[in-house]
């Protein structure tokens, strides 16, 4: 399964919407260097483009390694002390996989605490037994602005079988529009799975 880790994003934009005429795009692209221990390393690769609450996708490596999946999706949010931002989405796989997938990310905020989490269904249109769900979530905390950090865990469950389960730390440093971050997943094991991220925002 392809690790995949994303910023939470609830902050005091959640709460109110410019205007459509003052909308304007944002972008981010990001690189997630994977080394699994015992096995082969890839790099996933998402980039994001959002339109006031219009969110469009793009991953590469992510539902399987070889395959790319496109999405676009719809956001609401609101708070204030209490932030949150959810955005279901429909999408599709291609190259590795041919599949139909369905999708949400979510994120809630609290003073210095945050949860994001995002989950999808692929259902594979070849061989049903393929299909499988997946979800990624993070519990983070942010004592400043440039430092994240907390614990990610990621759970797969393919078609007919049990749930496959990685839980460990992670920490992210934010410097003006770029975060560097790390997540180690069964930290000392022997299937531990160390994820980079480089994450560029503009």
């Amino acid at each position: 399964m392809i690790a995949h880790a994303t910023l939470a994003v609830a902050g005091d934009e959640a709460a109110t919407e410019p205007p459509a005429a003052e909308q304007t795009w944002n972008f981010s692209l990001t690189a997630y260097p994977t080394q699994v221990r015992g096995g082969d390393s890839f790099t996933s690769v998402v980039g994001i483009a959002e339109r006031g609450p219009l969110h469009l996708e793009a991953r590469y490596n992510y539902e399987a390694v070889g395959a790319s999946s496109a999405f676009v999706g719809w956001s609401f949010s609101g708070g204030e002390t209490l932030t949150w931002k959810l955005t279901p989405m429909l999408g599709g796989g291609w190259g590795d996989i041919h599949a139909v997938i369905p999708a949400v990310e979510a994120a809630v905020a609290w003073r210095v605490l945050d949860f994001y989490v995002e989950a999808e269904y692929v259902q594979d249109k070849n061989e049903h037994s393929d299909s499988y769900t997946y979800a990624w979530s993070e519990l983070g905390l942010r004592p400043v602005e440039w430092l994240r950090f907390g614990i990610a865990g990621q759970r797969t469950r393919l078609y007919g079988g049990e749930r496959d389960i990685h839980r460990g730390p992670f920490a992210q440093v934010t410097v003006k529009h770029v975060t560097l971050g790390v997540f180690c997943f069964n930290p000392g094991a022997d299937d531990q799975i160390l994820v980079g991220s480089l994450n560029l925002a503009f």
